[in-house]
C-alpha cells in the first residue's frame, strides 16, 4: 500500500497535466445478463510539446481513468513547437477520422473540436487551426490528431535530412 501511494506523490509532481475525453460504457450479454464496463479515453501533457494518448477498461469509471492515464504517460511524444503554434501544416488519419492541422498566427487561439481541442492544449499550443473530416468518434478524432502531431517536423530536422543549413531551407 505505501508504494501506491508514493507512486501516486510522485505522479503529482512531475507537472504533467490530464485530461478526460470521454468514459464509455459497455455491456456484455451473457447467459446470466449483462456485464457493465467502462472504458475511458485519456489525454496527458506538459504543455511544452510532449503529449500522449491512453485507453483504459475496467469494472469501475475510476480505475479505467487511472489505467488510461498510466497508459497516456507510457506513450508520450515530444513534438516541435515553432513559438506557439505548429512549425508547418499536418494531416493525421485514424480509421475513418482525418485531422487537418494549420499552423495560426500569434492571437488566434486554438480554433479545434473537442476532442481535438484536448489533446493540442495539452500539447502547449496555444495558435492552430484544425478541421475534422470523416468519422468524429472522440477516440478516433484523438488518435488521428496525435498521427498528425508525429509527423511534424521542426526546420533544424529538415535542414539535418537534406544536408544544408536552415537559412538555406528558409530562403
Amino acid at each position: 500500500m505505501a508504494r501506491r501511494e508514493k507512486d501516486e506523490a510522485v505522479r503529482q509532481d512531475d507537472g504533467i497535466k490530464s485530461k478526460l475525453v470521454s468514459v464509455n460504457r459497455i455491456t456484455k450479454v451473457v447467459k446470466g445478463g449483462r456485464i457493465m464496463r467502462f472504458a475511458a479515453l485519456v489525454v496527458v501533457g506538459d504543455g511544452n510539446g510532449k503529449v500522449g494518448v491512453g485507453t483504459g477498461k475496467a469494472k469501475e469509471v475510476p480505475e479505467a481513468i487511472k489505467k488510461a492515464e498510466l497508459i497516456a504517460r507510457r506513450h508520450m511524444i515530444s513534438i516541435p513547437l515553432d513559438g506557439t503554434t505548429i512549425p508547418h501544416t499536418a494531416m493525421g488519419k485514424f480509421g475513418k477520422s482525418t485531422v487537418l492541422m494549420k499552423p495560426a498566427p500569434e492571437g488566434n487561439g486554438v480554433i479545434a473540436g473537442g476532442s481535438v481541442r484536448a489533446i493540442v492544449e495539452l500539447a502547449g499550443i496555444k495558435n492552430i487551426t484544425t478541421k475534422s473530416y470523416g468519422s468524429r468518434t472522440s477516440i478516433n478524432a484523438v488518435y488521428a490528431a496525435l498521427d498528425g502531431l508525429k509527423t511534424l517536423r521542426s526546420p533544424e530536422q529538415i535542414a539535418a535530412l537534406r544536408g544544408k543549413t536552415v537559412e538555406e531551407i528558409k530562403a
